[in-house]
């Protein structure tokens, strides 16, 4: 069977900071990733390892000292700082530990939200946002502000809100970090079941409990990137 389209794409990414001067700090080194599309992958490591680079630079929120990126094909070095934004708003979805909804605004706004930047009518916007809920398990909560929801609903009105673009891909950073081990499972569960709508999901954790719902596992060690033998059982083997 021939392997998943990337999605995701590395070759010898690199990221130093203060470059020249006596601050400098390699925070990747070389970095080889492949990801194909409707793979759900972990990366772990340490505070400090550089699984958190990584992250900005595959999101396109950072961009590399040395070696390219592939997004959905697509050169990230060839793009500006505008064609990196609209790429971003296309092509990824981001969830993180803290939620990051804005308080003074409901469930339906706070999911609506990016598509504000999208240029789609109003009208659209919520209805779309209605729909993603309604995907979330969290139609009847659309009302509801933050203060007024649970942390595992909270977080499944941030995945909602990372999926209102359509993305292919979707960067979760830590996102069950806050939650009790239930919840947790719920919310990977959820990203199991979005994995099998073809999303790709990278999983940023330093929980092994929570690496192993993934198909595969990657390890940062100080700005190397390895992957953990034995883990390509899903739609990454």
């Amino acid at each position: 069977m021939n392997p998943p389209v990337a999605v995701i794409e590395t070759r010898g990414l690199g990221k130093v900071y203060s470059p020249g001067t006596e601050a400098e700090v390699t925070a990747l080194r070389d970095v080889d990733l492949r990801i194909g599309s409707g793979e759900f992958v972990a990366i772990m490591g340490p505070s400090g390892s550089g699984k958190s680079t990584l992250m900005n630079l595959l999101g396109c929120l950072d961009t590399p000292s040395s070696g390219s990126y592939l997004c959905a094909g697509i050169d990230v070095a060839t793009l500006d700082a505008e064609e990196r934004a609209a790429l971003r708003l296309e092509k990824i979805g981001f969830v993180f530990q803290g939620f990051n909804l804005l308080p003074r605004m409901n469930a339906l706004e706070n999911v609506a939200m990016p598509m504000g930047y999208a240029n789609i009518q109003r009208e659209e916007r919520l209805q779309r946002a209605r729909d993603a809920l309604e995907a979330v398990g969290l139609g009847e909560r659309a009302g509801h502000r933050p203060s007024e929801l649970s942390g595992g609903q909270q977080q499944r009105v941030a995945i909602a809100r990372a999926l209102i673009n359509r993305p292919p891909i979707l960067l979760a950073d830590e996102p069950t970090g806050a939650l009790d081990s239930r919840t947790g499972e719920e919310i990977l569960a959820l990203f199991k079941r979005l994995q099998q709508e073809d999303h790709t999901v990278v999983l940023i954790t330093h929980d092994p409990d929570v690496a192993k719902h993934c198909d595969r596992i990657f390890v940062m060690r100080d700005g190397e990137l390895h992957e953990e033998p034995g883990f390509a059982t899903g739609a990454g083997a």
